[in-house]
């Protein structure tokens, strides 16, 4: 049995067969992923994939606009994109209130204005 299906902490599709659903190992529960070790929360299941996508795309635009704003020794850029990052993640439900203990109407308007203000704040939309 591989290590991923003991429950061991090995990354998806490093030494896996290709599965259905590729990605880190996840708590029995669902609502952490386990990577190298370490537990983070899960993205919240009940985006759908087209702003699931848009959230992510958003968050790894944030995340070089840090490392570029750190190399630039820009504090403002700094400060704005890790306000991006932070937004990004809690409209994903890495951050914040749990997912798993709000309503589904909370969920939707947590994702929906998140994405919202990403989008009014990036000129991308």
């Amino acid at each position: 049995m591989s290590p991923r299906a003991e429950g061991g902490g090995s990354r998806a599709g490093r030494d896996d067969p290709p599965t259905e659903h590729q990605g880190p190992d996840r708590t029995d529960d669902g609502r952490y992923v386990l990577i190298d070790g370490r537990r983070w929360r899960a993205t919240d299941p009940d985006i759908p994939e087209a702003e699931a996508a848009a959230l992510r795309s958003h968050l790894m635009a944030a995340r070089r606009a840090v490392k570029e704003a750190g190399r630039a020794d820009d504090d403002t850029a700094l400060r704005r994109a890790r306000e991006r990052v932070q937004r990004s993640k809690v409209a994903l439900g890495e951050r914040g209130d749990p997912w798993w203990e709000q309503s589904a109407a909370e969920r939707e308007r947590r994702w929906s204005e998140g994405l919202r203000w990403l989008e009014d704040h990036t000129g991308r939309g």
